[in-house]
């Protein structure tokens, strides 16, 4: 049987994974989005559904002012003696710190911090020893791979941080996990930045401290000449053991819009790659090294399915959508018949937590409809990026009418691209339809349905933007001088798959 990569769609970057009890769990960065690290559960490894969060208490996590791509980096998630523990971390703070519970579908402890720096922090069990690494500088000063003994239950360092591994040669070396296969302790690690020239290497050893041997064919793992290609950007692997004993590989990607156009908007993704061990100890990954966008798997008959309608019948709130940093939880009244937003003068444009809620955005080619009803100020849909780039199609209260307005914000260009009015009346119903290269924008009105502009996807990419993060799908109310009162009923984001 044959499944189609991504298998998790949309903004679900630096994928890792375990097993346990006879299924898999898999978390991903979030960024500056609340809750915190999505965790999904498989009994596949094909089919994934989001179970919860992570870090679900504003306690557990910092995200006040955090920047877009701030907050939450590379977690990893693992399962030892019954507990499973999630280590990550912020960036924006620049802590390293874990979180553990024993009941996966239940809440997570609070943070145990770690005195060692770096960023993409990920954990190996062995013997009773717990070990702690992640990509920075031991007390030499010598950068790479970084590596110390801790007491899992608090924290406490054992022994001091010491680079076990400069990588092969690749910038930005990171996003380390260390397995015990067999006779040798392999070291599996990214490099080339998360970006076009992105890439898996490893390295093993007969040691856990080391020395570690590079892989002599590395990268193991890159698309980074696959010119013409969709998928780019391949790297940050963690192995897994399939169901039939083969080894396999979660790790992230992302799609370019096009075959000749290289931008992405809709973030990097989960894929994953089948891998081969030799004879000689060594292994090797994906199609050629590369990763297909079909592949064939031989342990599973189970049809890959993916879920192509949203709305706010068929969505979990505090699973599926998210908040930008840490919501005002009395500003928002969620149903399944409709949302009530209470906007105030946070903005899209602020580094700051407006009221907003939203769905990633998984597929080049969707539309969406919904209808909006205010008070005053203003209410709608925003395609969003980060604070300085996202497209919204709003309804807004004027001092003569109601009127939809098209706003495109891309770096410090703020236009009002068109506007319709509704004169007295405080209701509109909007129609979005998304392809992989551009957003178009309607109105239903009494004279049809009024197309009122387009926004470029390519202004919205990581290319464009910066940053780590993709398109989200917002819904959100605005009052720069009170509070309004913004109510959306009939939401579906309905996804055509190409």
């Amino acid at each position: 049987m044959n499944y189609q990569n991504p298998i998790i769609r949309g903004f679900y970057p630096d994928p890792s994974v375990c097993s346990a009890n006879g299924k898999y769990y898999l978390v991903c960065s979030s960024m500056q989005y609340f809750p915190g690290v999505p965790l999904f559960e498989s009994e596949d490894l094909i089919n994934w559904t989001q179970i919860g969060h992570c870090l679900t208490r504003p306690d557990q996590i910092a995200l006040q002012g955090v920047s877009s791509s701030g907050g939450v980096f590379a977690p990893s998630i693992r399962y030892y003696e019954g507990r499973f523990y999630m280590t990550t971390t912020n960036a924006t703070t620049q802590q390293n710190f874990i979180v553990w519970t024993d009941h996966i579908y239940g809440e997570w402890s609070d943070p145990i911090f770690i005195d060692q720096d770096g960023i993409d922090p990920s954990l190996f069990f062995e013997s009773g020893k717990s070990y702690f690494m992640s990509n920075g500088s031991d007390a030499e000063g010598i950068s790479g791979i970084v590596q110390c003994e801790i007491d899992i239950n608090t924290g406490k360092k054992l022994s001091p941080s010491k680079t076990i591994w400069q990588g092969s040669g690749g910038r930005y070396l990171e996003g380390p996990h260390l397995y015990k296969i067999k006779d040798y302790y392999y070291l599996v690690a990214a490099e080339g930045g998360t970006e076009y020239g992105h890439m898996v290497t490893y390295a093993r050893s007969t040691s856990p401290y080391g020395p570690f041997e590079a892989y002599p064919s590395n990268p193991v793992l890159t698309n980074r000449n696959l010119g013409g290609f969709q998928i780019q950007g391949v790297g940050h692997g963690d192995l897994i053991v399939a169901p039939d004993g083969s080894f396999w590989m979660l790790h992230l990607g992302f799609r370019q819009t096009g075959k000749w156009t290289t931008f992405h908007h809709l973030g990097r993704e989960v894929f994953l790659s089948p891998v081969r061990f030799h004879d000689d100890g060594w292994f090797t990954a994906g199609t050629n090294g590369t990763t297909s966008e079909y592949i064939e798997v031989p342990f599973t008959y189970k049809e890959q399915e993916f879920q192509t309608e949203y709305t706010f019948c068929n969505t979990a709130f505090e699973q599926d959508w998210c908040y930008l940093r840490h919501p005002s939880r009395e500003n928002y009244s969620l149903s399944q018949s409709q949302i009530i937003l209470n906007g105030n003068s946070i903005s899209l444009d602020d580094v700051d937590s407006p009221t907003f809620i939203g769905l990633r955005q998984k597929e080049f080619c969707c539309r969406i409809n919904c209808d909006i009803e205010i008070d005053r100020g203003e209410a709608g849909i925003t395609f969003y990026m980060d604070e300085n780039h996202h497209y919204d199609l709003a309804i807004s209260k004027y001092p003569e009418d109601f009127r939809v307005v098209v706003r495109l914000c891309i770096g410090n260009i703020k236009s009002i691209e068109a506007e319709y009015s509704l004169g007295d009346s405080n209701r509109a119903s909007f129609i979005i339809d998304s392809s992989s290269q551009e957003y178009s924008f309607y109105v239903k009105s009494e004279n049809g349905i009024i197309h009122l502009g387009t926004g470029l996807t390519r202004y919205l990419s990581s290319e464009v933007a910066g940053g780590f993060t993709g398109v989200i799908i917002g819904l959100y109310a605005f009052d720069r001088y009170s509070i309004n009162t913004a109510k959306f009923k009939d939401f579906k984001c309905e996804y055509l798959l190409e």
